[in-house]
C-alpha cells in the first residue's frame, strides 16, 4: 500500500485535445506523479451530461485522449488511468450519496448557471446534468482522496464535494476523508478569437494540429484591440500572442518583441510570424510520442485494463465500507 497521499482527477472526452487542456490540467496532472499516488480516469459518464445526444464522439475520443494524456508525460505505473463507466462501483456510490444530497445545493451549483449560458445550443434541463456534482463526489469519494488539483475558479466544486462527504459521515460514520484542493496556477491561454479557447468555439490551437495549421491559426489570432495599424504603439499585456510568446519564445526573442510592440518597431503579421516556428517546435516531440501511441494501440488497451483493475480493487472495498455504514 502506498505511503502517498492520493490524488484524484478526471477528464471528460468529449474530442481532441488543446492547449487550453495542457496548461489547464496536464501539465500539472505530470508534476504531481512522484509526489502523489495518482488516480486519473476518462470521465465518459460526465460526457453523456452535454453529449447525450450524440454519445458516438465519446467513444472516439477515449483513445485519442488517453493517447494526448501518455504524450505529454503521464506514466505508467507512476498514474493510473482508467475509465469511469468502466467501474459501476461510481455509479452505485453516486446513487447512494444522491439520497442525502439536498437539491438546494445542486441548484445554487455556479457551474450549472454557467453552462445554462455557454451551452446555449443544447438541452442540457436533464438530470443528469444537474446532478453531475454527485457523481463527481463519487469519483473522488469513492478512492478516499486527500487531494484534487483544481484552479481557483473550481474550488466552489470541490466544495460541494466536501460537503456531501461531511454530511455522509454525519449521518451515518467517519468513511470518508474530506479532500482538500491542490490549487495549481495556471497562464489563461484564450482562443485564436480571444475567447477562452474551445472545441464548441472552433477557436483552439489542438495538440495534434500540423506546422501548416498552426501557421494558418496563429496568423488568425486576435492581438492588442487598440492596434488597428502597424505605426499604432501596442501593448503586449494585453496581446494573446504575447502571451503564447511568454510561454514558447527565447527570452531574448521575447524582451524586443515587448520592447518594439510598445513603439511601433514591429508588427502584428511580424510578431505572429515569430511565434508560429517556436510554437511547431513545442509541438513536435509531443505529436512524435503521439504517432508512436497511435500505432501501438493495443498498449493503450493494456493500460486502460489494468487501471481499471487497479482502480476498481479500491473502489470496491471503499463502497463495501459506504454500505455497511448505511446499513444496507
Amino acid at each position: 500500500m502506498s505511503s502517498k497521499q492520493r490524488v484524484v482527477s478526471g477528464m471528460r472526452p468529449t474530442g481532441k485535445l488543446h492547449l487550453g487542456h495542457y496548461y489547464g490540467a496536464l501539465k500539472n496532472w505530470g508534476s504531481l506523479q512522484d509526489t502523489y499516488e495518482c488516480f486519473y480516469f476518462v470521465a465518459d459518464w460526465h460526457a453523456l451530461t452535454t453529449e447525450y445526444a450524440h454519445p458516438q464522439i465519446i467513444k472516439e475520443s477515449i483513445h485519442d485522449m488517453v493517447i494526448d494524456w501518455l504524450a505529454l508525460g503521464i506514466q505508467i505505473p507512476k498514474s493510473t488511468i482508467f475509465i469511469q463507466s468502466s467501474l459501476p462501483e461510481h455509479a452505485e456510490l453516486y446513487l447512494l450519496l444522491s439520497m442525502i444530497t439536498p437539491l438546494s445545493w445542486l441548484e445554487r451549483n455556479p457551474t450549472y448557471k454557467e453552462q445554462e449560458q455557454e451551452l446555449k445550443d443544447k438541452d442540457i434541463h436533464t438530470h443528469g446534468f444537474l446532478g453531475y456534482p454527485v457523481l463527481q463526489a463519487a469519483d473522488i469519494l469513492i478512492y478516499k482522496a486527500h487531494k484534487v488539483p483544481v484552479g481557483i475558479d473550481q474550488v466552489p466544486h470541490l466544495e460541494l464535494t466536501r460537503e456531501i462527504g461531511r454530511r455522509f459521515n454525519f449521518l451515518y460514520r467517519e468513511i470518508f476523508p474530506l479532500p482538500d484542493a491542490l490549487l495549481t496556477e495556471t497562464p489563461k491561454i484564450l482562443g485564436i478569437d480571444g475567447r477562452k479557447m474551445s472545441k464548441s468555439y472552433n477557436n483552439a490551437l489542438f495538440l495534434s494540429d500540423p506546422p501548416e495549421i498552426i501557421k494558418e491559426k496563429v496568423s488568425q489570432m486576435f492581438t492588442d484591440p487598440n492596434r488597428k495599424r502597424k505605426t499604432d504603439p501596442g501593448n503586449p499585456d494585453i496581446c494573446n500572442v504575447y502571451t503564447l510568446h511568454k510561454l514558447y519564445s527565447h527570452p531574448d526573442d521575447v524582451a524586443i518583441i515587448n520592447r518594439d510592440c510598445r513603439v511601433a518597431e514591429i508588427g502584428c503579421v511580424e510578431c505572429k510570424k515569430k511565434l508560429t516556428p517556436y510554437l511547431v517546435e513545442f509541438l513536435a516531440p509531443i505529436q512524435e510520442r503521439r504517432e508512436y501511441y497511435a500505432r501501438h494501440r493495443e498498449a493503450i488497451d493494456e493500460i486502460l485494463a489494468e487501471g481499471n483493475k487497479r482502480a476498481q480493487g479500491i473502489a470496491r472495498q471503499n463502497l463495501k465500507e459506504a454500505r455497511e455504514a448505511m446499513g444496507i
